[in-house]
């Protein structure tokens, strides 16, 4: 279910439209009525899992003031009235597709502004802070940017919208700040972000489709009327997304470095859809589907103009720093490929090479128990592998398309290299406290220096794809399932090995 929405996360470009599609021809064959009790559910179960990853703390950090108030300026002081006016020359007799266009400009900011600002290399801190800042301010002034700006052309019911955007936004953000709390302190600041955080956008994802198709269901007998509809929904869409593009690349260019001037951009581009679905579907009743189907539509054009966008942005603003951490050196090359190509040996029927896959999670503490004495047991080699979330991966997820094609091998292993070195790192500080605890226990400890495996990409695949072709006779890990509910929000590694793998996995639950 999980790898399912992750591809569907990848590819939202595909799935909207297709969910369209699919709610449209629902709309035409039943009475779709009875789909408003689905809209609160679908609500929640798109907006709480985004919360999650969420970082408020960031909002306090310094360091980037200028980026952040020409960014916040251009979100709440230009691009929402623009819509506004967009809205009444386009949408004259139709204000509530109007209002639809205002939200899509009101909420600034999702996780694609994150996802985008790292795939381009620039200052990923700032585009955090500008995701929380333009996700709480826009949540808070959407009330009074809709009753100051549209009051006058339809009815607004003030506190039923404030009522609204409490119940979609705020309470999911407390609910989703307390989740990541207990799960950071379960797992650590690192296993969160690597093993646990990466998990919940794909679920965020089945209520946003679930939220178009609603729409769409319950608009369909009118698109169905006019279906020109939709080709005129496009037209002021594509004018203030190709408006935004142009105005903040120039005051990114005028103003900011290379860094902050791509946050900017994604900053003020990247609008959260998702709120602007959920305020347009819950606030405004039977009409909010006009507004909703406008923000559904947004969705197809953000995602590629973000695409193309990143495509020109070393001519914008010049490459990045070719230094550091940007690019693999020669050296870190050949350190990598000999990782590789370390200790093969052909398999015998005893144990004499085990692969302790870790997560540096409590668990693994434990495993590696395991591992130290059975290799000291059977005078086994003890390799430490680590697999670390592959970056591209990662921005696709958030992205809503699939990345993986259009960067070459070189470049991903550029975007990974600098998680690979600090997991390394990591396991050689593991080993020395390890070895310190077991030695007085057995003769010596298998884990060294010389054997530590660190790979981007999938932790289930490569643990067994590793084990297989480098003659590993077990595999030794941790799991940290505890029950039904954990694993299909957290998935559980350890199952998925024990599924695919030929070689005998021993796994060590931490009671």
């Amino acid at each position: 279910m999980s790898s399912f929405l992750g591809k569907i996360t990848k590819n939202l470009i595909i799935a909207i439209p297709v969910m369209m599609v699919a709610g449209f021809i629902f709309g035409m064959i039943v009475d779709s009525g009875f789909l408003k009790n689905l809209i609160i559910p679908f609500t929640f179960l798109m907006v709480y899992p985004m919360m999650v990853n969420l970082n408020i703390k960031k909002v306090f950090e310094g360091g980037d003031l200028k980026a952040q108030v020409l960014t916040q300026i251009i979100n709440f002081g230009i691009v929402p009235f623009l819509a506004f006016g967009i809205g009444l020359l386009f949408f004259k007799d139709s204000p509530y597709m109007a209002l639809g266009l205002l939200l899509t400009g009101l909420v600034p900011t999702s996780g694609m502004t994150i996802s985008w600002t790292g795939f381009a290399k620039g200052n990923l801190e700032a585009a955090v802070k500008m995701t929380v800042i333009g996700l709480t301010v826009g949540s808070i002034a959407t009330p009074f940017y809709v009753k100051f700006l549209m009051g006058a052309t339809i009815e607004i019911d003030f506190f039923k919208v404030v009522q609204q955007i409490v119940i979609i936004v705020f309470v999911p953000m407390i609910a989703g700040f307390f989740t990541r709390q207990r799960l950071v302190k379960k797992y650590g600041l690192k296993g969160f972000k690597q093993n646990v955080g990466p998990k919940f956008p794909p679920i965020s994802t089945l209520g946003v489709i679930g939220i178009v198709f609603i729409a769409m269901a319950l608009k369909a007998k009118g698109i169905a009327a006019s279906p020109q509809m939709l080709l005129y929904i496009l037209i002021p869409l594509v004018i203030i997304y190709a408006f935004n593009f142009t105005l903040s690349s120039i005051v990114g260019k005028l103003f900011l470095s290379r860094g902050d001037a791509i946050a900017l951009v994604y900053g003020s581009v990247m609008r959260n859809l998702s709120i602007a679905l959920a305020i347009a579907i819950n606030a405004f009743g039977k009409e909010g589907a006009s507004a909703a189907l406008v923000v559904a539509i947004a969705y197809i054009i953000q995602v590629q103009s973000a695409a193309w966008y990143v495509k020109f942005t070393d001519k914008i603003f010049g490459p990045a720093d070719v230094e550091g951490d940007e690019i693999i050196s020669k050296k870190t090359e050949a350190t990598a490929k000999e990782d590789l190509k370390e200790n093969l040996s052909p398999m015998t029927m005893d144990i004499k090479k085990i692969l302790f896959a870790t997560d540096f999670s409590e668990t693994a503490r434990h495993a590696v128990k395991y591992a130290c004495n059975i290799g000291n047991k059977y005078n086994a080699e003890v390799h430490a592998m680590h697999v670390v979330p592959d970056l591209l991966e990662e921005y696709s997820t958030g992205t809503g398309i699939d990345l993986t094609t259009h960067v070459d091998k070189k470049k991903k292993e550029a975007l990974n290299q600098k998680n690979i070195d600090s997991a390394k790192q990591t396991i050689r500080e593991r080993m020395k406290m390890t070895s310190l605890q077991v030695l007085n226990d057995m003769p010596h400890c298998p884990l060294s220096e010389e054997r530590i495996i660190v790979i981007a990409g999938n932790p289930v695949d490569e643990i067994v794809k590793t084990a297989a072709s480098k003659g590993f006779d077990l595999i030794i890990m941790g799991t940290h399932g505890h029950g039904n509910l954990e694993e299909i929000m957290i998935g559980s590694t350890a199952s998925g090995v024990i599924m695919k793998s030929s070689i005998p996995v021993l796994v060590a639950k931490n009671t």
